[in-house]
């Protein structure tokens, strides 16, 4: 409280009791799985396995490299951003290890009729060096046979060692003996075609800057406990809790890791990813999981999987079938087209419903941008078995496209059969808790109550006016109590305020009937 001891004209700034609120962002995703490459833009994390944010395919090559096969990710990525998703996380899970191999290149030659003569190989395995030819400066001195050369070796930009006034041809400076006999990096093999007169030549080296190639990568068996990963090392699944700003998950190389020698897929692994996925999301309260049934099924499988493996209930996941073709931007496994998980595909078009209607519009009867056809077609009376038991169907429809027909989640609880009702309460309790951290602290009193309960009744009709809420007055669409009733002495000891909110969600139009009967004529 101010002291006024002089007089004068005073200023004071009165803080309000009502705050505005705004909705908290809802098309945030999170990919987990397999990458071309590690990123290397944190020195803490050298194998890049922590959730790094991209807000586009170009910035996701840039950190994680490009398509590449057994790596499902990728695709499923630039679906998301194809269908209209803007802001994802990637968690890289190791599926591959270095390959206990030196790095190895071939120098061209100057005439290309002459191949490579020179291979060099690093002393350590997988070296990531580069060795740089100059031709030798000779004036005006007369040498026989082709030009002397100078060979770098570099890491990065940084010179290694260097040799100098090399040959092709044995002597002196043969360039075998030289570098083999006193390099702690490389070694060389020098291998002529017999056919070439090398003394006809002037330079028969390339100059230039080439790097030595690694060995690839050798793959190793993903497990289920790699998948989940764990939040203290922020790695995996789990790993995912520090991104409190995810919304919908997936992980789209569980085929990858799944899938056994003889071409079957291991369905326990499948389960117990998943499972561990939609824990995650259950636990996290503000995210779902988007799933994937496994590839190849016919829908007698799919729905016998579903009820007698899987035995999923949960209001915090959503299922799509069947698998999407999709094009095949660098010829992955050779095919031109090839067949994807849905799920990344989905995430995009969840983002661009959001974007463009709300998060209240049901995600479904949309096109998938970039899907070219789907593993098995559904018809009506197929989708009546998959429906009900919260398998959402991707299915063409001729001249309309190929549409998502389903938007379910796999809950038993009627409440939260819909997609769009879990996303929506998802978005509102998240708005309020980001919102109202300025209660905290503040008297428990009638000001505080009434300041509060304005502050969400001002933001929930505004969701009401904007068609995400069930009624035809803002009193119809939500109530929101706090007062003496929510706020009784005993609990205002123990230091809590309790604010009731109750919304009506609308809910999709999921059957729409029309009912027409024949109408008789009666004589005037």
């Amino acid at each position: 409280m101010p002291n006024y001891a002089a007089p004068g004209v005073y200023v004071e700034e009165v803080p309000s009791a009502q705050k505005s609120l705004t909705a908290a962002a809802t098309a945030i995703a999170a990919f987990v799985g397999f990458t071309e490459r590690a990123p290397d833009d944190d020195p803490s994390d050298p194998q890049g396995l922590k959730p790094r944010l991209v807000t586009s395919w170009t910035q996701f090559t840039q950190l994680y490299g490009g398509f590449k096969k057994g790596c499902v990710l990728p695709l499923s990525v630039y679906g998301f951003f194809q269908n209209g998703g803007s802001v994802a996380y990637i968690v890289r899970v190791p599926n591959t290890e270095p390959a206990d191999a030196p790095s190895t290149l071939a120098l061209p030659a100057a005439d290309r009729a002459l191949g490579n003569p020179i291979t060099v190989t690093s002393v350590e395995a997988g070296a990531e060096l580069s060795i740089a030819i100059e031709p030798v400066d000779l004036g005006d001195a007369e040498f026989e046979g082709p030009t002397p050369f100078n060979l770098t070796v570099l890491d990065g930009n940084i010179a290694l060692e260097s040799f100098s006034n090399l040959t092709i041809t044995p002597g002196e400076r043969f360039v075998e003996t030289v570098v083999n006999k006193e390099s702690k990096t490389v070694k060389v093999k020098v291998d002529l075609r017999k056919d070439v007169d090398l003394s006809s030549l002037i330079d028969v080296m390339k100059p230039g800057t080439f790097p030595l190639v690694a060995a690839e990568p050798v793959p190793v068996p993903v497990s289920s406990r790699k998948f989940a990963g764990s939040e203290t090392a922020r790695t995996g699944i789990n790993g995912l809790t520090i991104a409190d700003d995810v919304t919908m998950v997936i992980v789209p190389d569980l085929v990858t890791a799944a899938r056994k020698d003889d071409g079957s897929v291991d369905l326990g692994l499948w389960k117990s990813v998943q499972t561990a996925l939609i824990s995650h999301c259950e636990q996290a309260g503000n995210r779902m999981a988007i799933l994937d049934p496994p590839p190849g099924m016919t829908v007698q499988q799919v729905k016998e999987w579903r009820d007698e493996t899987a035995m999923y209930d949960s209001q915090f996941a959503a299922m799509y079938y069947p698998w999407i073709k999709v094009d095949n931007p660098a010829g992955v496994n050779g095919d031109r087209e090839v067949f994807v998980p849905p799920s990344g595909h989905i995430a995009g078009v969840w983002a661009r419903t959001d974007d463009t209607r709300g998060v209240w519009k049901a995600p479904a009867n949309d096109t998938i941008r970039g899907c070219l056809d789907v593993e098995r077609p559904i018809t009506k009376n197929e989708q009546s078995l998959l429906n009900p038991i919260g398998i959402n169907c991707i299915r063409p429809f001729g001249t309309r496209g190929i549409r998502i027909w389903g938007a379910r989640t796999l809950s038993s609880d009627s409440d939260w059969r819909y997609i769009n009702v879990r996303r929506l309460f998802n978005m509102i309790e998240t708005t309020i808790l980001e919102g109202t951290q300025y209660a905290v602290f503040e008297p428990n009193d009638l000001r505080l109550w009434e300041g509060v309960s304005r502050t969400l009744t001002a933001f929930l009709t505004g969701l009401w006016r904007q068609g995400a809420l069930f009624g035809a007055s803002p009193d119809q669409a939500f109530y929101v109590k706090c007062d003496a009733e929510t706020n009784p002495p005993e609990s205002i000891d123990e230091g809590k305020l309790v604010v009731e909110v109750g919304v009506a969600p609308v809910k999709p139009a999921e059957f729409v009937i029309f009912r027409i009967s024949q109408q008789k004529q009666v004589a005037g």
